[in-house]
C-alpha cells in the first residue's frame, strides 16, 4: 500500500511525529492501541474520522520505516529504536 499522502509529517505538529492525514493522531498512536489489543473495528469507532486506508497506512509505514533501519544482524538498540550499526 503506498501510504504517501496518508501518512504526513509536520514540523509544528505533535513534535513532527508521523500523523495521519495532518490530524493530530500519529502513526505510533495506532501501532499502541494495536499492540494493546484493540482491534480496526474498534479503532475506528473510537476515531471515527479515521478509515481502514489509514490504519492500513499506518501498517505500511511502520513495515517499511522498521524494514529501512533493520540490518539482519547488524543493529543497535538505543531506547526503543533500532538503529543500524555502521563499520
Amino acid at each position: 500500500m503506498n501510504y504517501k499522502g496518508t501518512i504526513t509529517i509536520q514540523a509544528g505538529k505533535r513534535g513532527g511525529q508521523p500523523t495521519i492525514r495532518g490530524m493530530r493522531i500519529t502513526v505510533y498512536d495506532i501501532l499502541k492501541m494495536l499492540a494493546s489489543g484493540m482491534n480496526e473495528e474498534s479503532i475506528l469507532i473510537d476515531f471515527p474520522e479515521l478509515t481502514k486506508q489509514d490504519i492500513q497506512a499506518v501498517l505500511s509505514y511502520a513495515s517499511e520505516r522498521e524494514h529501512s533501519l533493520t540490518t539482519a544482524g547488524n543493529e543497535i538498540i538505543t531506547g526503543s529504536k533500532h538503529i543500524p550499526q555502521t563499520g
